[in-house]
């Protein structure tokens, strides 16, 4: 079914009490011009709600407030609650609407106080049926509009965090591939540069020919460039800021390591502390295992490199490592010889300083006294990291960020409390006014026994002992069956003390002291006999 076709139901479901109603007594009789053109405006208004939603609601408004001033009708009540409901679907700005809201509000206010009957509860019925009937079905269109664009945001949402995924999946995969790259740099350069200082053990040999000294010292140059392009290139796949997490050879632990760096021939002595070790998880032991690891390899591959036939010394503690070494030797001519500074040559403790510091540690390398050293301070699980001598200072953990649902949750608290707020406030308004309504019809009954008591030429002040003591302010006198006699004082009665509904009415009328008329003004849509007595 097209967009015509709906429209076309909306105005047939709307046009339905419109006829109705006045067919089954609900509202005041009307004549068929009247009814006509109110189905004109609802076909109009159904017609135009798409491009302009305003527009159906102010044609229902105008047909409401046309047939009663505090815009309570059942004929065109459902119609004024469907175009609001639909105006604040459709509309994107609100201001059009409160503009109406106020308008509609203002209209019905100056037709009451034109009219005068009992201003004070029909404008009570007024504020009611306008917020009942127009502002909450206004804000349940902006709900399910605001439902309906969220979920569109989260969808597309869904579709950018699949992307932004893909993009990190992809990173990741580059970012392992760097840091397997990294691993093999540390690795064969460890390896290399044991494979530098084995040569160069053999080109210092006393008994070694001088053709084999040339063939050593031409392995060890060999071994220093390869480590140099391998560090080269490695520095071309890793980007700044990536973590250098290579692992350590199975099973091989610090003690192993400087073991098989001495077999190779690099003088370096091992020294290990035994202290009782700070309760710490698994998971905590392995990582703090394997960044020492990687300090130490780091550490003697740059001895070897930077400062060959130093004295190199590893000492262990429960959660530190410190590697130092001495002046490089003199090793005779050759492309081997070297005289770099040790310990703190290389990039390679760059990114360890960065991981180190992640982890809550310290790492400091520079001279000390003629050669280097590196100390890396890994502290407990849980412990912040001291400020001893070789400490950058505390370095403080992040706060942890607050839960993501607490501002969604907090609106959440806030609309159901606005929302709350101005439904207590509109049922102590209806409230109010139905009581009040309900108190005020019930003063204006009388009792068709008494109404049978009262005889023409009645004094008036007997008479007014079995009347009520308010009179009806609303009283039906178009539907009167004669006009009332000229200078009489008429009051108009309700036969019936029910609510919502036509009853009949009782008029009363008074001249010089005494009854001159009593008639029965029957209730709307009966033709019956009207009962009438005058006074001749």
């Amino acid at each position: 079914m097209g967009k015509r076709g709906q429209d076309a139901l909306l105005w047939a479901a709307l046009a339905l009490p419109a006829l109705t109603a006045d067919r089954l007594g609900l509202n005041e009789p009307r004549g068929p011009w009247p009814q006509t053109a109110g189905l004109a405006v609802l076909a109009l208004a159904a017609a135009l709600w798409r491009k302009n939603p305003p527009t159906g609601f102010a044609a229902a408004s105008a047909l409401g407030l046309a047939t009663a001033p505090s815009l309570f009708t059942l004929s065109y009540g459902p119609a004024l609650a469907v175009f609001a409901l639909l105006m604040g679907r459709r509309a994107s700005r609100p201001r059009p609407a409160l503009l109406l809201f106020g308008a509609t509000a203002l209209t019905g206010t100056a037709k009451i106080l034109v009219r005068g009957e009992d201003p004070v509860v029909e404008w009570l019925v007024l504020m009611a049926t306008l917020l009942f009937g127009a502002v909450f079905p206004w804000l349940t269109g902006r709900y399910l509009r605001q439902g309906r664009e969220l979920s569109a945001a989260g969808w597309s949402r869904a579709a950018q965090l699949e992307r932004e995924q893909r993009i990190v999946a992809d990173r990741a995969r580059l970012r392992e591939r760097a840091r397997i790259a990294q691993d093999m740099h540390d690795s064969l350069g460890h390896e290399l540069s044991l494979i530098a200082v084995r040569a160069g053990a053999l080109q210092v040999a006393p008994d070694l020919p001088d053709r084999h000294r040339s063939a050593a010292a031409d392995l060890r140059a060999a071994a220093s460039d390869a480590t140099d392009r391998l560090h080269e290139i490695i520095g071309l796949l890793r980007e700044e800021g990536d973590e250098a997490a290579p692992l350590a050879p199975a099973g091989e632990s610090v003690r192993a390591l400087v073991e098989r760096a001495a077999d190779s021939g690099l003088p370096v002595t091992y020294r290990e502390e035994h202290q009782s070790a700070p309760t710490t998880t698994e998971e905590h032991e392995r990582t703090v295992h394997r960044t020492i690891h990687r300090v130490v390899q780091e550490a003697l591959t740059n001895a070897a490199k930077h400062a060959p036939g130093a004295k190199v010394t590893v000492e262990m503690r429960p959660t530190a490592v410190i590697v130092s070494n001495g002046p490089a030797q003199a090793e005779g001519p050759g492309p081997g010889a070297g005289t770099g500074p040790g310990l703190g040559a290389g990039s390679g403790l760059i990114g360890l300083r960065a991981r180190i510091e992640d982890l809550g540690g310290t790492l400091d390398a520079g001279p000390h006294g003629d050669g280097f050293r590196v100390v890396a301070q890994l502290p407990a699980q849980g412990e912040k990291p001291s400020g001893g001598e070789h400490s950058g200072g505390e370095k403080p953990f992040p706060r942890p960020p607050a839960p993501a649902g607490t501002p969604l949750a907090y609106a959440r608290r806030r609309t159901v409390l606005a929302f709350g707020a101005a439904l207590a406030t509109g049922a102590l308004l209806v409230g109010g006014a139905f009581a009040w309504y309900a108190y005020s019809r019930s003063q204006t009954v009388l009792d068709p026994a008494d109404y049978a008591r009262l005889t023409l030429g009645q004094r008036q002040a007997d008479a007014e002992r079995r009347l009520p003591a308010r009179a009806a302010t609303d009283p039906p006198e178009e539907r009167a069956p004669t006009p009332p006699p000229e200078g009489a004082d008429c009051r108009y009665y309700r036969a019936s003390g029910e609510l919502f509904v036509s009853v009949e009415h009782f008029r009363i009328c008074f001249k010089d002291g005494a009854v001159v008329q009593k008639s029965v003004i029957p209730k709307a849509g009966t033709g019956g006999e009207v009962e009438q007595e005058r006074k001749k």
